[in-house]
């Protein structure tokens, strides 16, 4: 028997592929745990969403006393030119930058150059340990922000960019693999919107830390409620907000994201907090097959769907 909900996916599944664009989509109410979602166990690139596990692994460094966040970097210029990059990345002369104030820029307005000051001090490969000490699975953490910045984008002329785009949507493999590194899912960052939905519970309802008197590092998914906080107070600071915030954002709702793109790929990962309780962690990974570098109807198409899942969820609520 067909039910409502399977109709529903099914009408956003013909939305989606009408507008060009394959989607893992999952939202899940923080409060019960029920969720629904469109193939949310598919393994993408995440691009610049890896700056919150860089983020939360930075700060867990910080509380456990292995970095100042107080402590001022050196950071080069980034002299970037080309449409995209922001803050350090474009700038000219060198700057000098606290830890915490790296944070900012790399999370909430995804300042590349800040996020591999930050990767400096905490590798990728350390990353990724954090996050399995903390129990959070299934983000793979390769490389640092500046493999980004060398793609095909970078080597045409801009007019020329569709041909990049074009290439990122036709060189992959049944496999996943791809002629384009930072599109490989063996090479790159990747990670699932199941994956980042579990992030996102473990930030918004941090579990009790155990008080054994013991010393020992927390158990698994025991995200220190400080740490947690400081990294909902990035995604909340979040400056771009062009993609999912215009269906979730109000006077009777917060919504606090990280956003992140990559040739063919726009991805947005977030919490949506209700005036009357409700809250819901809602991840969009996408990959267009449009050859084209500015796709506004992708990204309104993107909050359309993630809010008529929520909508499914929230009409369940009592």
């Amino acid at each position: 028997m067909t039910t409502n909900t399977d109709r529903l996916l099914s009408d956003l599944r013909r939305d989606l592929r009408e507008g060009g664009l394959n989607g893992s989509f999952l939202v899940r109410d923080l409060e019960t745990g029920d969720e629904i979602g469109i193939d949310p166990d598919i393994e993408l690139p995440v691009a610049s969403l890896v700056k919150i596990p860089l983020a939360l692994a930075t700060l867990e460094r910080v509380r456990r006393g292995e970095l100042d966040g107080a402590k001022v970097i050196e950071v080069p210029p980034g002299r970037i030119t080309t449409p995209g990059p922001t803050g350090l990345s474009r700038f000219r002369h060198a700057a000098h930058i606290a830890v915490e104030d790296l944070l900012y820029l790399s999370t909430c307005i995804s300042d590349s150059d800040a996020a591999d000051a930050l990767f400096d001090l905490t590798p990728p490969g350390q990353v990724g340990s954090v996050l399995d000490e903390l129990g959070l699975r299934g983000i793979a953490v390769r490389h640092t922000m500046h493999e980004l910045m060398e793609t095909p984008v970078e080597r045409f002329d801009p007019s020329d960019v569709h041909l990049a785009h074009a290439l990122a949507i036709d060189a992959g493999t049944p496999g996943r693999g791809h002629r384009v590194p930072q599109l490989d899912i063996s090479r790159a960052n990747t990670g699932t919107a199941r994956a980042f939905v579990d992030l996102l519970q473990a930030l918004w309802r941090p579990r009790p830390r155990p008080e054994d008197g013991s010393g020992a590092e927390p158990s698994a998914m025991a995200l220190h409620p400080d740490v947690a906080a400081q990294v909902r107070g990035l995604m909340a600071n979040n400056l771009i907000r062009n993609r999912l915030s215009p269906d979730f954002d109000s006077d009777a709702s917060t919504w606090s994201s990280k956003t992140g793109t990559l040739l063919n790929l726009r991805h947005e990962v977030g919490v949506v907090e209700h005036a009357d309780g409700q809250s819901y962690a809602i991840a969009v990974l996408t990959e267009s097959r449009v050859a084209a570098g500015r796709q506004p109807g992708a990204d309104a198409l993107m909050g359309q769907v993630a809010r008529r899942l929520r909508d499914e969820l929230r009409s369940r609520w009592v």
